[in-house]
């Protein structure tokens, strides 16, 4: 009994700081909303709510990004067991206010904006009515799910949208006369105030330490969850800006590597940079086996152009059209609209220009580096300063020999006891037929037959 008795009381020491200290996590959604991020929160969510815990914060500071990748964030949201709050902490633009309708509860601070949700493309410009018409259900069911108005939602989509009165809790009728954006033509985004009004938010506060105070949560332990290193690496690598880079560069690289012999720098630095874009697409599941058979197949493609093959053909190009295509599947979401393969497009098209004016610097700051120039010739050696590229035999211009090989126009001539490669003007000249030297081209002798 009494060794009962202890185990319990060990039991419920071992219990006692779950129960009086609750588990409070902060994530943080700052900066481009990319899919670096939205596979983040994937992983983190339900691990979170299998880990246990009674609320996670979100601190959200964006001007929005990937509609893709704030849609799979907002699924991670809704599907959490664990209560969910945002809090804006200064802005939730664009895709930031869909993944704040997915929370419970949103508080802004003083001064804060959300909404401006419009699809538009890389050119910044508003995308079709296809995508438009997606965004807009997504921001309205995603709002309905939480008990806000799915109108005032829409209308942060699309300023097509005229709101003139909102329906209320308490079934009173509201005249809207203070959102500039509730008017047709204009782009609805809502300040703290209106967002309070309007029941598009719940709360206003000013730090995330006043959250915790009204939450109850200021003495509790609170946890932040930071992306490990591996996936700081992985988010930095998918940047857009950042990809686009390594897709050029890995792409000029391996076109450079194949128009000279053999393997060198070019390729190496071509191959390191795709295997980093391709790798970190992977793990971010922004690409799938099949563009990586198509990335592989057409390494290989220009590994036999460059290798087995002589100069630059079918094969070299038909490998480049396979990469090619590989990249650009890889910047298409799951189901891609004409939106976002034009953006596609216009990430190559930008990536490849990019990537030339790099490459153009580099080779610019390369030739003027003090290493370049321990290795190459810094004057130029023309003739008229002695230096000549010829073999020194101008003296045997008029002078006749025998051809010791067929002349096919290349071959072998004895011409005054030496032995001397030479050509002929294209014609074909039999062995043991008597030649005469008619030019000399630097190091190329031409020979004709004896007159």
């Amino acid at each position: 009994m009494k060794t009962g008795s202890v185990m319990r009381r060990k039991l419920l020491l071992m219990l006692l700081p779950i129960i009086l200290f609750p588990q409070v996590y902060v994530l943080e959604v700052k900066g481009t909303i990319d899919m670096g991020l939205a596979y983040f929160f994937e992983r983190q969510i339900p691990q979170l709510n299998q880990d246990g815990g009674d609320i996670i914060i979100l601190d959200i500071d964006t001007f929005g990004g990937r509609v893709d990748a704030a849609t799979m964030m907002k699924n991670a949201l809704l599907n959490s067991e664990i209560t969910t709050v945002a809090f804006i902490n200064t802005k939730a633009i664009s895709a930031g206010s869909l993944i704040s309708l997915a929370c419970d509860t949103i508080i802004m601070r003083s001064g804060a904006t959300m909404g401006a949700t419009t699809v538009v493309d890389v050119q910044s410009q508003k995308a079709g009515e296809k995508a438009q018409s997606y965004m807009r259900e997504e921001m309205a069911s995603t709002a309905e799910s939480k008990g806000r108005n799915p109108d005032i939602a829409m209308a942060m989509v699309d300023e097509t949208l005229d709101i003139d009165t909102l329906v209320i809790a308490e079934g009173d009728t509201l005249y809207i006369d203070d959102i500039e954006g509730a008017n047709a033509g204009k782009l609805l985004t809502l300040r703290t105030s209106t967002a309070l009004k309007y029941g598009m938010a719940d709360y206003q506060m000013n730090s995330l330490s006043e959250v915790l105070e009204h939450f109850g949560y200021s003495e509790k332990d609170i946890t932040r969850i930071e992306p490990t290193w591996s996936e700081i690496i992985v988010r930095f690598l998918t940047d857009p800006i950042v990809s686009s880079l390594l897709m050029t560069l890995g792409f000029l690289g391996l076109i450079f590597e194949i128009q000279s012999p053999g393997w060198g720098i070019p390729g190496s630095v071509g191959l390191l940079a795709l295997a980093l874009f391709f790798s970190t697409s992977l793990i971010a599941d922004l690409a799938s086996m099949t563009e990586l058979l198509f990335m592989i197949g057409g390494i290989i493609l220009l590994g036999v152009e460059a290798f087995v093959i002589p100069g630059f053909g079918v094969v070299g190009i038909l490998g480049i059209i396979l990469m090619i295509y590989a990249m650009f599947t890889m910047l298409l979401p799951a189901a891609p609209t004409p939106t976002d393969i034009n953006s596609a497009l216009w990430g190559l098209t930008i990536a490849v220009i990019g990537g030339v004016f790099g490459l153009g610097l580099m080779i610019k700051r390369m030739l003027k580096s003090k290493s370049w120039q321990k290795i190459s010739l810094r004057e130029s050696e023309t003739q008229a300063e002695g230096y000549s590229g010829s073999l020194g035999l101008e003296s045997f211009i008029g002078k006749s020999g025998m051809a010791l090989t067929s002349l096919r126009p290349a071959g072998t001539a004895l011409i005054e006891d030496k032995r001397l490669d030479v050509v002929t003007l294209g014609d074909f000249i039999e062995k043991d037929t008597e030649i005469t030297i008619i030019r000399i081209d630097g190091n190329r002798i031409v020979v004709d037959k004896k007159a």
